[in-house]
């Protein structure tokens, strides 16, 4: 889990993704305090640029386990839809299922058992 956080290639599950929101909620909040109580405010701002950076790739990632272009995330609500809606079986375009499920060998297996 988190790797590459701040890269726009690959898919990522709906657990790292909700953990993901988590940790930029969580530390926004304490950036903001931090910006609040501080006098050197532009020194502590600087600070939301990786984060941004971070949840758009984390976004990204999450909408490409959807099948979708990571543009999607700037539809309204969208959001709420990566975090109910369950991701794509196997593979698609953006890589493997992050879960395992649905690759070559799983879906051979299948194939055999249905044969039968």
């Amino acid at each position: 889990m988190f790797k590459n956080p701040f890269s726009f290639e690959g898919r990522i599950r709906r657990k790292e993704y909700v953990l993901s929101l988590l940790f930029y909620i969580i530390t926004a909040d304490i950036i903001d305090m931090a910006v609040k109580l501080s006098q050197a405010t532009a020194i502590l701002e600087i600070a939301y640029i990786p984060l941004t950076w971070f949840i758009i790739a984390q976004g990204v990632k999450r909408c490409h386990d959807r099948g979708h272009s990571g543009w999607y995330q700037i539809i309204p609500f969208y959001v709420l839809a990566m975090i109910f809606i369950n991701d794509n079986i196997g593979e698609n375009e953006y890589g493997a299922n992050p879960k395992g499920i649905g690759d070559h060998a799983e879906i051979d297996e299948i194939g055999k058992d249905i044969v039968k």
